[in-house]
């Protein structure tokens, strides 16, 4: 499985490094997650610069794609020539996004007529996008995701996790990051979140696992 983290200047660093990290517990697997951004480096909105490990192009090949958020999200959201560049497939590609990532999505028409999450500073742009937001941190329906707050993160990992190999290897991942002596709890708590959004297939091959 390889996923593009899209990283924008400006980007949140929980967003995307958070889910970066779970999903890259999977690496012994064949799976990577890279930081895929518009430019050779991107600077945080707290000021952290990184190097980007794909190019924004990488996104339309890659198996799964999540948008992070950041402090430029509208205007990137305005930007037709970089938009151009993200050709995104939901019929065979895994699409999450987080935040004000969700704005993306809507002006990608990825969303079409499903409801999505995001956060509340996002929200107005969202709804005046014409999408119906839900106050709750997940939702899914087919292979397009959206989560509102930062540390929901973990539960696009999870989702990615439970749709591209099982639900143990979803537990584990999060079991390994979750706080000493709140491990179960975070896990029962994500898996509450995400399960009800897989297909019925998916979920009750996860549930067998």
């Amino acid at each position: 499985m390889q996923i593009a983290v899209l990283t924008f200047e400006g980007f949140n660093e929980l967003d995307s490094f958070v889910a970066a990290g779970i999903l890259n517990r999977m690496r012994p697997q064949g799976w990577k997650a890279f930081v895929t951004c518009p430019a050779e480096t991107v600077t945080s909105m707290n000021g952290v610069t990184v190097q980007a490990e794909r190019p924004l192009e990488f996104a339309a090949a890659a198996d799964a794609v999540l948008f992070g958020s950041g402090v430029k999200t509208r205007e990137i959201a305005r930007d037709p020539g970089l938009l151009a560049r993200l050709r995104l497939d939901p019929a065979r590609q895994l699409i999450g996004a987080q935040c004000s990532g969700t704005l993306l999505l809507a002006r990608l028409g990825l969303l079409g007529d499903r409801p999505a999450c995001t956060d509340l500073t996002t929200r107005p742009w969202v709804v005046e996008a014409g999408v119906r937001v839900l106050d709750q941190p997940f939702h899914a329906a087919g292979n397009v995701a959206t989560a509102g707050g930062c540390l929901a993160s973990q539960y696009l990992a999870a989702w990615i996790l439970l749709r591209g190999a099982s639900r143990a290897a979803a537990e584990a991942a999060l079991h390994y990051v979750a706080p000493v002596g709140q491990k179960e709890e975070y896990v029962t708590r994500a898996m509450a979140a995400v399960a009800p959004y897989l297909p019925v297939e998916t979920g009750a091959r996860a549930a067998a696992l």
